[in-house]
């Protein structure tokens, strides 16, 4: 009887189990920078505020009290008052609901309509394609702020106008990036397959290729949310966003500018609010954007 080893098959590698979602997780925390979770909390405090403020603000932010107006910080008014008697602290509180709300839902609806026409443009190509791309480097070539503008002095200031106008100048960018990433999934073996098996275009749309676009297009929104909250203070600071006597950060700061001297604080607590938001979202929108794959890893 034979009893010689079998021939070799070369050289044989250990086969890497699939990953956990434990270790994944693990795996995004640990390559994580600081400023990630800094953002992350700062985030989370602000989102916090804006859902809290009705209740914790200790006075009703549009109360007058002339008596009281421009006081300086005190046990009764911890950030004082404004010209009007008001307040500071409780009008800081309540002005980040309408900025960041409004932010949000333009944000939200512009990552929906900016992620579908790419990924249909990536997806079908041809005239349509040509037709999306030379719409999106028109609006890319005028500023976002000069075309709201318009859009607001047009169609009058309200909440639903600036929704719309932030939704019309803000959906290509991600229609950029989800053409772009919706060609190179398109090249890929599993979606071939895919087809070869007879799946719809609607199948792999949103079965394959919008599920592989997640990631990318969350790290560019909460980019673009900061980017969005500075337009909707820039439109109500010129009068054409939140509307008085409603309280709102950019109006607090276009109040503020007569009593720079005597009040500072006035425009130094909404312009921290301002910044402290957007450099947040920021931080966790470049936080997101960091590639976390192990070498060899797809």
């Amino acid at each position: 009887m034979d009893i010689s080893p079998a021939p070799s098959l070369g050289p044989t590698h250990p086969v890497r189990a699939p990953m956990s979602r434990l270790t994944r997780a693990r795996a995004f925390i640990a390559a994580r920078h600081w400023t990630f979770f800094a953002g992350t909390l700062i985030f989370l405090a602000v989102v916090l505020m804006v859902i809290l403020a009705p209740l914790v603000a200790p006075y009703p932010p549009g109360a007058q009290d002339l008596l009281s107006r421009l006081q300086p910080p005190n046990h009764e008014h911890w950030l004082g008052t404004d010209h009007l008697g008001r307040d500071v602290f409780s009008r800081v509180l309540v002005g980040g609901q309408f900025s960041v709300i409004i932010a949000a839902i333009s944000v939200v609806l512009s990552v929906v309509v900016g992620t579908l026409i790419g990924v249909l443009s990536g997806r079908i190509g041809g005239l349509f394609d040509e037709l999306v791309m030379r719409t999106v480097d028109l609006l890319i070539s005028v500023p976002d702020v000069v075309i709201a503008i318009f859009l607001v002095a047009v169609f009058g200031p309200g909440y639903v106008t600036l929704v719309i106008s932030l939704t019309i100048v803000g959906w290509t960018p991600y229609a950029r990036l989800a053409r772009g990433l919706s060609m190179s999934i398109n090249a890929q073996e599993f979606i071939r397959a895919a087809e070869v098996l007879g799946s719809t275009r609607r199948f792999v749309i949103f079965r394959h290729i919008i599920p592989n676009t997640v990631r990318p297009i969350a790290a560019v929104s909460f980019l673009r949310f900061g980017h969005k909250l500075i337009t909707v203070g820039s439109l109500s600071f010129l009068g054409l966003g939140v509307q008085p006597p409603q309280p709102d950060w950019a109006l607090m700061l276009a109040d503020a500018q007569p009593y720079l001297e005597r009040a500072p604080l006035l425009m130094i607590a909404p312009g921290i609010m301002i910044f402290l938001a957007a450099l947040s979202v920021t931080w966790v929108g470049h936080g997101l954007d960091i590639d976390t794959r192990e070498p060899g890893e797809h």
